[in-house]
């Protein structure tokens, strides 16, 4: 037997106002209020804090990205040949806390994963600034993990040794949506 298809209103929980929404956006901010508001696939349409990089150009479009701390345990690394000073490498760099920038808009895989890494190594002032305009955000928070995993990967398998495989543990905070320009 199908399962009925759930309507949700997309009304901004704060004011009632009519929250205009495309195919497969599932972030949005009310603009009569400023309520940020996310699609949840357990709650429905809940409450959710945006935040804006004060690097953000005046009348500039930014882009939503979720951003969450992350703690990464490599328990096995093969490389084909010797490991050495690259395994070393890898365990000093997880060995502290990173930020994981996952980017919510519409990229290709190859995008996603280099901005991903590129931030992840590199990752930028996240000082808060104005409201601003912000691409349709349209990948679910909930996907933020197994994302942040293939981020983590990526970095592996861009090491100058012969990766074979790791295993890794993944600890990530819960993701909070920036606008970076």
């Amino acid at each position: 037997m199908d399962k009925p298809i759930d309507l949700i209103p997309l009304v901004c929980l704060k004011c009632g106002t009519s929250v205009p929404a495309e195919i497969d956006e599932v972030a949005w901010v009310c603009g009569q209020c400023g309520q940020g508001l996310v699609l949840d696939e357990e709650a429905g349409l809940a409450p959710l804090e945006v935040h804006y990089s004060a690097g953000i150009a005046p009348n500039a479009r930014g882009k939503p990205y979720w951003v969450a701390e992350g703690r990464v345990t490599i328990q096995q690394r093969w490389t084909y040949g010797s490991a050495g000073r690259q395994a070393d490498e890898s365990t000093r760099f997880w060995a502290q806390s990173h930020r994981f920038f996952v980017p919510a808009y519409a990229c290709t895989l190859e995008a996603l994963l280099s901005t991903g890494m590129d931030l992840l190594l590199q990752p930028p002032d996240l000082q808060p600034g104005p409201a601003a305009r912000f691409e349709p955000a349209i990948l679910p928070a909930e996907h933020v993990h197994a994302t942040a995993e293939f981020i983590v990967m990526a970095v592996e398998a861009g090491r100058k040794d012969k990766l074979k495989s790791v295993d890794f543990a993944l600890q990530l905070t819960t993701p909070g949506l920036w606008i970076l320009p």
